[in-house]
């Protein structure tokens, strides 16, 4: 007797594929800090927020169960690219390579180990609490996605960048400052960017798996 599994559905392949590169991208994008107005954020944001959108539009059609074990299967790309990177770095260049790359890539694409502790902690903790949240909030009603996306997105990243801040740079650098000012930045990306774009994923995802 054979038995067959069920076809994973089109919206969690798309999605996860995406959340699998963002989190190697999240660290990438966060070495350059962008000015938005009189706000500074670290451009990591960005695809963080991806993360945020992806991992709660798969709560919204798959469930909370199947959100969280993304969230933990995404330390997958993450461990593997920081490894790579590792390697790469470690390994000789060639010697035609352009010059000022040589210097530049390491400082581009490398994190200390304390850093890199810190993008674990906080990846891990943040996106567990924003799928919880924002399961917990739709009370199997499964009503107003975008402000509920919001409220999750915002708790989260609140949490990621105390979590990241504190474990990188206490004792090392002033960090309260440091903390508010990308504490403001994120809730204020969060309210302006999550609602209109989780509604659009999630109303994407059940048009794939029509």
């Amino acid at each position: 007797m054979t038995t067959t599994s069920a076809p994973i559905r089109r919206s969690l392949f798309i999605f996860s594929i995406l959340y699998g590169g963002m989190v190697c991208m999240a660290g990438v994008l966060g070495v350059k800090q962008v000015a938005l107005g009189p706000l500074a954020v670290e451009a990591g944001i960005f695809a963080f927020l991806l993360l945020v959108i992806l991992s709660s539009a798969v709560s919204e059609l798959h469930g909370q169960k199947t959100a969280t074990t993304l969230v933990r299967l995404g330390f997958v790309p993450l461990l593997v690219s920081a490894a790579l990177i590792h390697i790469v770095i470690a390994l000789p260049h060639d010697p035609g390579m352009y010059p000022p790359a040589i210097d530049a890539f390491p400082i581009v694409v490398g994190q200390g180990s304390r850093m890199m502790l810190a993008g674990l902690i906080s990846y891990g903790a943040s996106q567990t609490l924003n799928v919880f949240i924002f399961s917990k909030l739709s009370r199997g009603e499964g009503k107003l996605v975008w402000l509920r996306g919001m409220i999750a997105s915002v708790i989260s990243q609140v949490v990621d960048t105390l979590l990241f801040i504190t474990i990188s740079f206490l004792g090392e650098r002033p960090i309260l400052d440091l903390m508010v000012g990308q504490m403001i930045a994120k809730v204020i990306l969060s309210i302006i960017l999550v609602p209109p774009l989780i509604s659009l994923a999630v109303s994407l995802g059940r048009r794939l798996d029509r």
